[in-house]
């Protein structure tokens, strides 16, 4: 059984295990539904999509029309200004065939001049308020990857009460002092504020090779084989205060879902030390 932990000050009972619905950008409604029956089975409460995710809110609608209370639904923006913002969410409660959902995030707000329009006058952050206001939203979050996101969401931070925030988080990633460094004082500050933390890419295995096909829907190569997914999902599961969301390849969904079942305790910084060497990882973002 996967444990549930209390999202924030959202006050849901959210499963550490959330799912990342960037796995149905490219799905049929019928491997979506099969997705459906898996994530009951392992009581799943929580589902993360955004609206640059394909046809995933699409494929999430369908479910909506019957299991709209067994989920926290989480959604996320890339508009930078109002208007256009603003425009993405009432498409995004249509398409996910919902009056309103649980949370809404400024999606990958990492580059500082983008950052300065989301959180300006006439940025998407007021049409995040206004949507709260109007009662089509409840809370309000931030997300983002690369090096130097952790740092940007301090900031973010700083400029409004958000209720959430997304960022990578895994064995190989805390490797680099900076990014270390600038997580643990998010998770800090988060920790203060009663933010929901929620981590991502934590089953990377390197980014791919020039020479090697892509044999997953994950834009980095993963790690297949059910001991080393076990490995870096229980290293993950191991830091308190932390949400996993799993990976972007629904193959795949079933390993993660099953090492979450199982986790116990975190694996020791030498066998996460020696799955690197075995597995010559690399970090996804320098």
């Amino acid at each position: 059984m996967i444990s549930k932990a209390r999202f924030g000050r959202t006050g849901h009972m959210s499963t550490r295990t959330l799912f990342g619905a960037a796995a149905f950008s490219n799905v049929t409604q019928a491997e979506a539904d099969r997705t459906l029956d898996l994530l009951l089975e392992h009581d799943i409460n929580h589902i993360d999509t955004a609206a640059s995710y394909g046809d995933a809110e699409l494929r999430i609608g369908p479910w909506m029309d019957r299991y709209r209370d067994r989920f926290f639904l989480a959604t996320k923006t890339g508009e930078r200004t109002y208007a256009r913002a603003r425009e993405q969410i009432y498409r995004s409660l249509e398409r996910l065939r919902v009056s309103q959902v649980d949370l809404i995030q400024l999606h990958y707000l990492v580059d500082p001049r983008e950052w300065e329009i989301a959180m300006g006058a006439g940025g998407a952050l007021e049409a995040c308020i206004e949507a709260r206001e109007q009662g089509l939203v409840r809370f309000i979050g931030v997300t983002g990857h690369d090096i130097s996101i952790a740092e940007m969401h301090l900031k973010s931070l700083e400029h409004f009460d958000f209720d959430s925030v997304l960022l990578p988080y895994s064995y190989i990633m805390m490797q680099n002092p900076r990014y270390a460094g600038s997580f643990e004082r998010v998770l800090a500050a988060c920790a203060e504020r009663d933010v929901a933390v929620q981590t991502i890419k934590s089953i990377t295995r390197r980014p791919w090779q020039p020479a090697h096909a892509h044999t997953s829907a994950t834009w980095y190569e993963p790690m297949t084989e059910q001991a080393d997914i076990d490995l870096a999902v229980h290293w993950v599961l191991g830091r308190p205060g932390v949400f996993l969301n799993t990976t972007g390849d629904t193959t795949l969904l079933p390993k993660v879902l099953d090492a979450a079942s199982r986790f116990a305790e975190r694996p020791s910084d030498e066998t996460m030390q020696a799955q690197v060497e075995r597995l010559s990882m690399s970090p996804l973002f320098t």
